[in-house]
């Protein structure tokens, strides 16, 4: 590796954001700077850094609220930091974006840079609301610089006055990482991979098949899907739900009525977390997503670009990737009924099926492929290296 090259600092709380967020965006930032990742975990940071050729620092981090634990993260990363020297730090995640914040403030880091890609505050309330948001502000106010990876955090965070308007950008249309439209494209499955799956899965010629893809929390909608989806399939036998991805109960537990009828009901079916869901785009006829609060989804993107209709609630980064009724539908937050209509019309009305489904790659590659993505954020850097060197 070429010894004149700066160091970037990439950092994220766990490295499922490393791994699926900002998945090969490491590898191309490497070409310009000798990036380094940051992350908890190290056995699987380990291997997120070799997928993507880069050097890595393992610092376990927490993601709930844990200040002596924190504190010793904040040590370590300081330690760090003062040993590397790097020019950028760019920190992705709440818990590992006021760490990061922090320790490069305290080391005099030139550039400090975080990107939201979410705002869990946005359903708390009261004093832990008012705590998340302090540490919101904290982070911004250690950094020089923050991206939005959407329209709607840009507006929310402007009218909370969390930061202002001179140190707050979106990145092109908006995505932290844009989306890998040749990797996920209808011919990436073959005909005997899905005919494979479909089998296993027990999904039959004639079904008409969901895919919800995330964590299986409640603040994904999940209840609400659930309970529409066995409202529907009481009625319309030739239907599937599948359900992709990890059950986190201990921070986002799903109420005892859904976990009852996610057991019962014969015609959801769930896959566990999946290191590659191409296979299980590629087996659906339509994703749903009723998510409570999101950033800029990318498994949106994903879906899009793999042919399928989106369900999604009308919330922002949704409602930037969905243009309703043309790639897919909005739906009003926690509302079961409007998940129930949503899905009942993409079943019965073939000609707007077919509409939603033509539309849909042609509208994630024209706005969020990752590449331009990725050279959008390498201009942010190298403009504030500009900045820095001539001081303009």
């Amino acid at each position: 590796m070429s010894e004149s090259k700066k160091k970037l600092v990439r950092i994220t709380t766990v490295p499922l954001s490393l791994d699926k967020i900002l998945d090969g965006q490491l590898a191309f930032m490497n070409n310009h700077y000798e990036v380094i990742a940051v992350s908890s975990e190290k056995e699987y940071l380990t291997r997120c850094a070799k997928n993507e050729g880069v050097r890595f620092k393992h610092i376990e981090m927490t993601r709930k609220i844990t200040p002596i634990k924190d504190f010793i993260s904040l040590i370590k990363l300081i330690s760090f930091l003062k040993k590397e020297r790097p020019l950028i730090i760019h920190s992705h995640t709440p818990k590992a974006g006021i760490l990061a914040m922090l320790a490069s403030k305290i080391t005099n880091i030139p550039i400090r840079l975080h990107t939201v890609a979410g705002l869990p505050l946005m359903e708390e309330k009261g004093n832990k609301k008012k705590m998340l948001e302090l540490i919101e502000k904290l982070t911004y106010s250690f950094s020089t610089f923050v991206f939005t990876n959407s329209n709607g955090l840009y507006k929310y965070i402007i009218d909370n006055n969390y930061v202002s308007k001179s140190k707050l950008k979106v990145i092109g249309n908006g995505s932290s990482n844009g989306v890998d439209v040749n990797y996920f494209s209808p011919t990436s499955v073959s005909e005997k991979e899905k005919e494979k799956l479909k089998l296993s899965l027990g999904i039959l010629e004639n079904d008409f098949t969901f895919v919800f893809v995330g964590r299986i929390v409640a603040d994904k909608g999940i209840n609400e899907l659930i309970n529409a989806f066995d409202t529907i399939s009481f009625q319309n036998n030739a239907i599937k739900l599948l359900l992709v991805g990890e059950q986190e109960s201990h921070l986002d537990p799903l109420n005892e009525n859904t976990l009852k009828l996610i057991s019962s009901n014969k015609n959801i079916i769930k896959t566990g977390f999946q290191k590659d869901i191409r296979p299980f785009l590629a087996v659906s006829d339509a994703l749903v997503f009723p998510s409570y609060r999101e950033g800029f989804p990318n498994v949106i993107m994903q879906a899009g670009a793999m042919e399928l209709p989106v369900i999604a609630t009308n919330i922002n980064g949704c409602n930037e990737i969905i243009v309703n009724e043309k790639n897919g539908v909005l739906i009003e937050l926690k509302n079961n009924g409007a998940i129930v209509k949503a899905m009942v019309r993409l079943i019965e009305d073939e000609a707007f099926y077919k509409n939603l489904k033509s539309n849909a790659r042609s509208m994630i590659v024209s706005r969020f492929e990752r590449k331009v993505i990725c050279e959008k954020i390498l201009y942010e850097y190298k403009e504030m290296e500009k900045v820095l060197n001539y001081g303009i």
